[in-house]
């Protein structure tokens, strides 16, 4: 009974505050505009300032885990190429392909990936996971792009390409996080009221996010092909995981670092898959679908995720 109540401490906070968002919205508290403002400010500023401040003081030597970055890397891939080929072979069309794919693998790791590392394993978890999600926020947007691009190769031209390859360039989670790295590697100073500023500041990060997600909830997205979208989560929550331990062991992967990228492996499908099948010709229904879908299952495959680490003592 013990470990259930130690694992539901760690999960539970964070769907109630999801809830919480769900709950303002719905007296009117949120509005549209309001949660687009807080997305666009959690995305481009305080999520950013977070990823910076964590990574940029911690001790980088002792955080970066090159196996970590490497097998968590070849799990998205290997994601990638199992659900693309698996809606090759059922010749669905290509809107389909793209958005089944991109949820497959594609996992919210900056807003639920980072506070469930948070909650499990405190600000170390925090900062090992941040430096983490730099490198694995480039390889998730190019094989997003694939996905959404090669069924539809041959058909017709995608003139979005390179302005989408320039925004994965600029993408301001991959520049706070590299900037972080190399303030971390260079051991650089941060001045104390810079400090200061930015502890206050992004205390507000992961709270704003989960408000976010929760008053972005609407079952009206369970459109799409809810077999499907059913297919998708199972792939995203409970094969990847599985996919990223057996390749993180073999490269002696272990302790907190093997518990983090197993968790960030188990993350839902993120938001911006939803965003992405509309500007590329996906089917959006369906990554919506995909995107409530697998964030409902997520509170229950995370419970399950967590206790087992606590028999396995990766927790």
């Amino acid at each position: 009974m013990q470990p259930f109540i130690e694992t539901m401490t760690i999960v539970l906070p964070i769907f109630l505050v999801i809830g919480l968002g769900t709950l303002l919205k719905q007296l009117g508290l949120f509005d549209d505009a309001f949660l687009r403002q807080t997305n666009r400010l959690v995305y481009v500023v305080f999520l950013p300032l977070l990823l910076f401040y964590k990574i940029g003081k911690a001790d980088f030597t002792s955080c970066f885990n090159a196996p970590l970055v490497i097998g968590s890397s070849i799990a998205i891939a290997a994601g990638f190429a199992m659900s693309y080929y698996y809606t090759g072979k059922r010749q669905y069309s290509p809107a389909i392909r793209g958005s089944f794919s991109q949820g497959s693998f594609r996992g919210n790791l900056a807003y639920i990936g980072l506070a469930i590392c948070l909650n499990a394993y405190g600000e170390t978890g925090l900062t090992k996971a941040g430096i983490l999600m730099g490198f694995l926020v480039p390889v998730l947007n190019l094989f997003a792009i694939l996905a959404l691009l090669l069924p539809h190769r041959g058909i017709e031209h995608e003139e979005k390409k390179p302005s989408l390859i320039t925004q994965t360039l600029l993408n301001p989670l991959i520049i706070a996080s590299f900037l972080g790295i190399i303030w971390s590697f260079w051991k650089l100073p941060i001045p104390a009221i810079i400090d200061r500023s930015l502890f206050i500041t992004t205390g507000l990060a992961l709270p704003l996010a989960l408000l976010a997600i929760g008053g972005s909830f609407s079952l009206e997205r369970l459109k799409g092909d809810l077999k499907l979208a059913g297919l998708a989560t199972t792939i995203k929550l409970i094969i990847l995981p599985l996919l990223a331990t057996l390749l993180l062991l073999p490269l002696g992967v272990s302790g907190m670092d093997l518990g983090i990228g197993i968790l960030l492996a188990g993350t839902p499908a993120a938001t911006a898959t939803y965003i992405m099948a509309q500007q590329m010709k996906g089917d959006a229904e369906l990554a919506g679908s995909i995107v409530m879908l697998s964030t409902l299952a997520s509170a229950v495959s995370y419970t399950i995720l967590l206790l087992i680490f606590k028999t396995t003592g990766l927790l």
